[in-house]
């Protein structure tokens, strides 16, 4: 049976509770234990997937089709564990289910209440796969006091009173701010949080404390008398520069260490920290920088593109380089002349999207890189954008464009080169979709197949021919254009296995040029960099040295 470890907040947001939740998990890792990470979400949205980018951030998504929160890729890439559409759950989701049990007359006729219907939920999801592991973190989103957080606040107390003593315990992450006037660090906002735990019936067994400033000895020592912990689970947690020092970060101030003694494990095992020694080897060792822009329309957020901007570094950590991003709105170039934006890079990626705002840009910034020979990486739209620009410039089809921007427009203005996908297979069955179905869950997602032709570039990067990998779009290029932009030198060089879907695109006379239909960045880890990131990255390395 798993021993669970449940991660809150208090004071603020945004304090980290994701990042410490995983490199938690690294550690455990390290002393040889098996883990899963799961992340229980208070908003009503059923998942994240038709939530705003700039209201919360990217969409990750797993192998099983699920869009979840962007913490995922963070536990994802700390622990290399796969995650599933179980280790995701929302309020929504949570009284979904309740709603249609009850319907179905799975309660018997019962009054439906929080208490015990949506809790008893909740702790059946937190439950779920507990015997594949020795470890299980959940971490509950928001801070304790959210109204909307209470029916989960009160899941995990009714959980660690019904498993046997020492099974459960529970890390809380709390702000110490600095007032520069004063000079002090103040406890003051912690306790309160700390009372407000123990309020609903829940005590700390450890505290994370975050913090500009050294904690000094006797700040740690009031925390821990009047928040009821032991001095030695006051745990500091500072800035970094990066977060992949975190894992170091957290050994040297004794979390693992805390968490094992909290649960009772003695003698703790000797942890093996080789990986995240070379990780920050690599980090603070590079030999060189090289520059990328990012084309895309939801850059006032970086979290939008979380996944993409971690895989280029986990790129330049692979090529011994610091890789400096800069993010360019793409509707800046449907105004000006790309040149003078993108000649200082030296690379270019267009990332995915929805919808025509900023369309017209990205297909400019493919036509740049394709004509001044600028390593390109074009992921889903970013792919499709490309193959636009060669159909409308190179094949004779000047209206070429996509289906996605006439049903926005309600009207047909385009040749559609990329089409609304109304039928694939998934696995041993056929999946089919209309074009006024729900937005929620209904698009090509998870993990898909693809078949690479032989002597391909994709090929000799990846090593193999077979691979697959993570999708989220309703819209394909369509394959009855496959000959007329091979003839001008576009090769579709992976294919579904029915050959129905192009997969990647790459131009057989540039250095570097590659468009792929999913999303490569969501598999991609510090320890083990995805290899096309990494093989961008050298090809951008390659042209700094041109320059």
């Amino acid at each position: 049976m798993a021993r669970f470890v449940f991660i809150t907040g208090g004071v603020v947001s945004s304090l980290g509770k994701g990042l410490t939740s995983a490199a938690l998990g690294a550690l455990l890792q390290a002393r040889g234990f098996t883990v899963r990470l799961r992340k229980l979400d208070p908003y009503l949205n059923v998942d994240p997937g038709t939530m705003s980018p700039f209201e919360h951030g990217e969409v990750f998504v797993t192998d099983d089709g699920a869009e979840t929160d962007l913490d995922l890729g963070h536990y994802e890439r700390f622990t290399g564990v796969a995650a599933r559409s179980t280790d995701s759950v929302s309020s929504g989701r949570i009284y979904s289910n309740v709603l249609e049990k009850e319907r179905r007359g799975d309660y018997l006729g019962k009054t439906i209440q929080v208490i015990p219907h949506v809790t008893d939920e909740i702790k059946r999801w937190i439950a779920i796969g507990e015997d594949e592991v020795d470890f299980m973190l959940c971490e509950i989103g928001g801070t304790v006091g959210d109204i909307e957080g209470l029916p989960f606040f009160e899941a995990i107390r009714q959980f660690g009173q019904e498993r046997p003593r020492g099974e459960c315990i529970l890390m809380h992450l709390t702000l110490l701010p600095f007032l520069a006037a004063s000079g002090e660090l103040k406890t003051k906002p912690t306790q309160h949080s700390v009372k407000e735990l123990r309020s609903i019936g829940l005590q700390p067994d450890i505290l994370v404390c975050r913090s500009e400033q050294p904690i000094p000895e006797k700040e740690r020592a009031k925390i821990a008398l009047f928040c009821n912990v032991r001095p030695d689970s006051v745990i500091p947690a500072y800035d970094l520069k990066s977060i992949y020092e975190a894992p170091m970060a957290y050994h040297r101030v004794g979390l693992d260490q805390s968490v094992l003694d909290a649960f009772g494990i003695a003698p703790a095992p000797k942890p093996n920290l080789s990986r995240w020694i070379d990780v920050e080897d690599r980090l603070h060792n590079a030999e060189g920088e090289v520059r990328v822009a990012i084309v895309g329309k939801y850059t006032q957020l970086e979290d939008a593109y979380k996944s993409i901007a971690e895989a280029l570094t986990h790129g330049g950590m692979a090529n011994r380089v610091r890789v400096k991003s800069d993010w360019i709105d793409a509707e800046i170039f449907e105004r000006e002349d790309p040149t003078p934006h993108l000649e200082p890079y030296h690379a270019i990626l267009v990332p995915g999207g929805f919808g025509e705002r900023g369309t017209e840009g990205k297909i400019r910034a493919a036509q740049f890189a394709r004509e001044h020979k600028v390593p390109y990486l074009g992921i889903c739209l970013g792919m499709q954008m490309a193959v636009i620009e060669a159909a409308r410039n190179l094949a004779g089809l000047k209206t070429a464009g996509s289906e996605e921007f006439d049903h926005e427009a309600g009207q047909k203005r385009f040749e559609p080169v990329v089409y609304h996908l109304k039928e694939w297979v998934q696995g041993n069955r056929k999946v089919s979709r209309k074009v006024g179905d729900d937005k929620g869950g209904t698009m090509r997602l998870g993990a898909y197949d693809a078949t690479l032709a032989e002597g391909s570039k994709v090929a000799e990067i990846y090593g193999n021919v077979a691979i697959d990998e993570r999708h989220r779009h309703r819209y394909e290029v369509d394959v009855k254009y496959r000959e007329a932009l091979e003839d001008q030198g576009m090769k579709f060089s992976g294919m579904s296995p029915d050959g129905r879907l192009p997969e990647i695109v790459e131009w057989t006379d540039h250095p570097w040029f590659i468009g792929v239909q999913f999303h490569p960045e969501l598999k991609s880890k510090p320890f083990a960099p995805h290899p096309l990131f990494a093989d961008f990255v050298r090809a951008a390395k390659d042209m700094s040295r041109l320059v």
